[in-house]
This record gives structure tokens, C-alpha cells and sequence, in this order.
């Protein structure tokens, strides 16, 4: 009987090939550890992401956080029992008003220079009418003086003044219809007559070339045509020759 049972074992020894020479044999009973690289490889790369999450997700909290706090005070600084709190970054009142003082010195020097420039760049004396024709000059007429010139122009061609002044007369005047005077700096007044309408008033300061009236044929007159004159001295002066007069001031008729 105990020669059967052997059989079996014999037999399964006679075909289970041999061992290499050498070659570690494996036990049944020996743990299994050659998958476990891969798989500890696999955790490692599973709790770098999982980190990584971590880190994607602190900066929005961070921040929420931060927001939550600055809310916070700016409730507070906006309660009347919160404490009144100024930026750090800041000057005295004094340096403020000394910066203010500082612009408005820049800014008054600025304007007085650009001032100066514009009254050193106008005109001081100008032809008291463009475009027009001297038909008839300082000399005897019909019979009697004429004591200015005419300059003959289409009707309500703009007169200018012939220099800075102030308005001394306007309105109606015999034999003019209607006149202007204007009295100089240097004490001369300048007539101004025949115009169809005045464009200025008794007090009125006026600058050389500013325009006073519109060219008229009122009273004794053939046509329209300015009646320039000027009288020396004042109102009631010596009427002199009023192209002389421009000449003088660096203007021709």
C-alpha cells in the first residue's frame, strides 16, 4: 500500500523540471514585492497633485481672507465709533500752502509774461479805416478850411481807433450827423464823423484798431466817407494834419 501512494510523487518530480544551477529557488510563502515600485511611484505622483490642488486652492483663500479683513475695517472706519484712521503718506498743512503759494506765483508770472508779449506785439496806432481812398485832405475847400481828411469806403466799413484811449464824446455832432472823440494817453483827441452807427460810449476805454463805428454818409456829406481829424492838445485844440500826425506813428494813409 505504501508503495502505491509514493507513485504519484515520483512521478510528478520525474517531469517538473530541474532548478538552474544557481537560481534562487522562490517559496511559496515569500511575500510578493515586485509590483511594488510601480505602485509606491503611483502614490508619490498621487500626493504631488493632491499638494499641488492645495497650493491652487490656499491663494483664492488668501485672498478672501484678506478681502474679509479689509472689509472689516473699512466697516469700522466707517462706524462713528470706529477710530479715525489717515494715510501714512502725507505732508504738513504748511508744506501744502507753501506748494499752493508756489503754483499761483508760477501761474501769475506766467500770465504777465504772456500779457507783456501780446501788448508788445499789437499795434500802438493803426489806419483808422482799411481799404479805403483819400479823396479829400487837410486843406482849403469851397470856400472855407477842411480841417481833416476824408477816406472814402463802401457803406458800414468797420472804423477803428487810431490809438489807445478813452471815449470823450459819442452820439450826434452838426455837420458829422453822428461822431466819436477819443482822447489819447499824450493829451491828443482824434475825430471820428459821418459813420452810420456808433459802436462805442462816452467812457469807454478803447485799443488801437478796436472797432468803433460803421462807415456812414450822415450829414453834410456827397458819399460815404470817414471825416478823420485831430486836434492837439484836447478837445478844443489846434486841428492839425492828421497824415503828418500818423506818419509820426508809423502809419500811411
Amino acid at each position: 500500500m505504501r508503495a502505491r501512494s509514493e507513485a504519484p510523487t515520483d512521478l510528478l518530480t520525474a517531469v517538473r523540471p530541474a532548478a538552474r544551477h544557481g537560481a534562487p529557488t522562490r517559496s511559496r510563502t515569500a511575500p510578493r514585492v515586485t509590483r511594488r515600485p510601480a505602485l509606491l511611484l503611483s502614490a508619490l505622483l498621487a500626493g504631488g497633485v493632491a499638494a499641488a490642488g492645495l497650493g491652487l486652492h490656499s491663494a483664492p483663500a488668501a485672498s478672501a481672507e484678506a478681502t474679509s479683513v479689509l472689509e472689516a475695517q473699512q466697516e469700522l472706519l466707517g462706524s462713528e465709533e470706529g477710530l479715525e484712521v489717515k494715510p501714512q503718506a502725507s505732508v504738513t498743512v504748511a508744506e501744502a500752502q507753501a506748494r499752493l503759494e508756489e503754483v499761483a506765483a508760477s501761474r501769475a508770472a506766467r500770465a504777465e509774461a504772456e500779457a507783456q508779449a501780446r501788448e508788445a506785439a499789437r499795434p500802438k496806432f493803426v489806419l483808422p479805416i482799411n481799404g479805403a481812398r483819400l479823396t479829400s485832405g487837410f486843406a482849403s475847400r469851397w470856400g472855407t478850411f477842411h480841417y481833416g481828411i476824408d477816406l472814402a469806403a463802401p457803406m458800414r466799413t468797420p472804423e477803428y481807433a487810431a490809438g489807445d484811449g478813452v471815449v470823450l464824446r459819442a452820439g450826434a455832432a452838426s455837420g458829422f450827423g453822428l461822431a466819436v472823440y477819443i482822447l489819447h494817453e499824450n493829451g491828443d483827441v482824434t475825430v471820428y464823423g459821418h459813420m452810420d452807427s456808433i459802436l462805442v460810449e462816452p467812457g469807454q476805454y478803447v485799443e488801437a484798431g478796436e472797432t468803433i463805428a460803421l462807415l456812414g454818409n450822415r450829414g453834410q456829406s456827397t458819399g460815404p466817407h470817414l471825416h478823420f481829424e485831430v486836434h492837439k492838445g484836447g478837445e478844443d485844440g489846434e486841428r492839425i494834419n492828421p497824415i503828418p500826425w500818423l506818419a509820426e506813428r508809423g502809419v500811411r494813409v
